[in-house]
């Protein structure tokens, strides 16, 4: 039997909670599992956004320890779990611990995934889209919307304020940590061009988990200036 580590992650507190999207997933993997032929060496499950990087997800980066220690694959039920963006799951490769996605099978190559991640990209792009005309529809429609609807439009302002008050927090904590070591580069005279290869090269994720460029590191700066 081949070891292998499972990852599950649920995107809201009441997925979590129910337990239903994660026993969903768990019920996927096991049945992957034995089919192909893997023993479980570790199970990690968390309720985080697919918005956030690598940095900022715990047991993903536990996973992937474990995984590179086994030397064995990281298994998720469908990409959505890892995430919808091309450069997540770039960065993701980059780690170089293998992962198969239960949904495609334990052959499928790289960059097969990469063309799978971009379609799920171009997806969500598209339903979000669709989002907004619906609403821009209701609205030139005279129809009420969002916080209006509300039994309570103050929670809804509290709320939004509390989480742009957590994001703001996690940036100002991940641009503490870069900026010294991006003026560290600067002061070795490299360029902001050369700056980001060696970041990407060294598989330093962005704070939206992404991979660096000129501009990014121009902001980031910036900030710090």
């Amino acid at each position: 039997m081949k070891p292998a580590v499972f990852y599950i992650r649920a995107s809201t507190k009441e997925q979590g909670k129910s337990g239903l999207g994660m026993e969903a997933q768990r019920a996927a993997l096991d049945k992957f599992a034995e089919a192909e032929g893997f023993t479980v060496a570790g199970v990690f499950a968390e309720v985080a956004s697919a918005k956030l990087g690598i940095e900022d997800r715990a047991q993903l980066k536990a996973a992937l320890a474990q995984a590179r220690k086994l030397k064995a694959p990281v298994i998720v039920s469908k990409l959505c779990r890892l995430s919808r963006e091309v450069a997540f799951i770039s960065g993701l490769m980059a780690q170089r611990v293998p992962f198969i996605v239960a949904q495609y099978g334990p052959n499928v190559d790289p960059f097969t995934l990469h063309i799978y991640a971009a379609l799920g990209e171009q997806e969500r792009r598209m339903i979000g889209q669709r989002t907004k005309d619906a609403l821009a529809a209701k609205k030139a429609r005279g129809e009420l919307l969002g916080a209006v609807l509300h039994k309570d439009p103050q929670a809804i302002v509290a709320a939004r304020a509390k989480a742009n008050a957590t994001n703001a927090m996690k940036a100002a904590d991940f641009a503490a940590k870069m900026i010294p070591e991006i003026q560290k580069l600067k002061a070795q005279n490299m360029t902001l061009d050369q700056i980001a290869t060696d970041l990407n090269e060294r598989n330093v994720a962005t704070f939206n988990g992404g991979s660096w460029h000129k501009s990014t590191i121009s902001r980031l700066l910036a900030k710090a200036a």
